[in-house]
């Protein structure tokens, strides 16, 4: 079973951008919520556990530089419970470290539909979707996945919504001048 600290390192391997921490739903409860919820969902405990474990192993893999390893393991926990979000996001981070973006957009695009836009693997996908297009410059498909995802609990994602919102962007430039000026108030008049 992953621990925190395994969705941890995860999310930090495969989220770069993401603050350490900054992980929804590492609370137990919740975790324990999930897990009720996937056994509800007809996973039989033994299989779960197996394929748990193969994504623990897939992002060994990945942290070792091995993507080719980390899909591998990755695929196997597909192959085995091809009805779980969870390896979906994975394999998805793994594609877009190897610049298969197309790939990692699909693997995204079927573990939110999995998860029904519920829970971890749907808050994490959101986010991994709207990172991708907003490199892209497609920032009201970002915006979209973002919204979805601070509904979610991902503060990560509330931080991006206030990035791209062109008025916050507009006070940050004008405060930034601002301060500017009271560090320096000769130099920023021209006298």
């Amino acid at each position: 079973m992953a621990t925190a600290n395994d969705r941890a390192v995860l999310q930090t391997i495969f989220n770069p951008s993401t603050p350490f921490g900054d992980i929804p739903g590492l609370d137990e409860e919740e975790e324990e919520e999930e897990d009720a919820q996937e056994e509800g969902d007809g996973f039989a405990p033994e299989l779960l556990e197996q394929v748990r474990d193969l994504e623990l192993q897939g992002v060994s893999a990945a942290e070792s530089g091995d993507v080719s390893a980390a899909l591998e393991r990755f695929g196997e926990a597909i192959r085995l419970l091809p009805e779980r979000a969870s390896a979906y996001n994975n394999r998805a981070q793994a594609l877009r470290l190897r610049g298969d973006v197309a790939g990692a957009l699909r693997d995204l695009d079927t573990a939110i539909r999995l998860s029904r836009g519920c829970g971890r693997a749907a808050c994490q996908s959101f986010v991994q979707r709207g990172l991708i297009h907003r490199l892209q410059a497609r920032d009201e498909e970002a915006r979209r996945d973002f919204e979805r995802a601070a509904r979610l609990g991902s503060g990560f994602a509330r931080r991006q919504l206030v990035l791209l919102n062109p008025y916050s962007a507009l006070c940050n430039q004008m405060l930034c001048e601002m301060l500017g000026r009271l560090r320096n108030p000769g130099g920023a008049s021209g006298e």
